[in-house]
């Protein structure tokens, strides 16, 4: 963990965040007492595959295709 007191943090911030990405933790002192903590995110997890939910669902009737073919060639007036 690196500690740096304000003016460190807001001349150096682009190194800082470079080290934060890295996995390093940062705390902001201000005056000796601990203002800041920069930590890098929590990984995220991935999407879950649509492939199991795709295969659930069933389709019936036209397609959409012919539905708009049978669409345009109704008499609408």
């Amino acid at each position: 963990m690196i500690e740096v007191n304000v003016k460190e943090a807001r001349s150096n911030f682009s190194l800082l965040l470079n080290k934060v990405g890295h996995g390093e933790e940062v705390v902001v002192l201000r005056h000796g007492k601990k203002v800041a903590c920069l930590v890098p995110p929590e990984p995220s997890g991935r999407l879950p595959s649509l492939k199991a939910f795709r295969e659930q669902i069933s389709l019936s009737g036209e397609s959409l295709g012919q539905t708009v073919i049978k669409q345009r060639n109704e008499e609408r007036f």
